[in-house]
């Protein structure tokens, strides 16, 4: 059992030198990109809900 554990870290270990990693520059890159677009779908789902809670108000009148 400690033999196959073993086995299976250094496994581990080879393939995560071969990972490329991102940059400092490409993390906050990407990092901006998706709060950007999180507050870009979270506008543009308050205006969505706010228009349609107010035809709903106008036809339960």
């Amino acid at each position: 059992m400690l033999n196959k554990t073993t086995e299976f870290l250094n496994h581990v270990k080879a393939e995560l030198k071969k990972v490329t990693w991102p940059t400092r520059k490409e993390t906050y890159a990407s990092t901006t990109v998706v709060i950007l677009l999180v507050l870009f779908v979270t506008v543009f789902l308050g205006a969505v809900d706010w228009v349609l809670a107010s035809v709903v108000k106008l036809l339960l009148r």
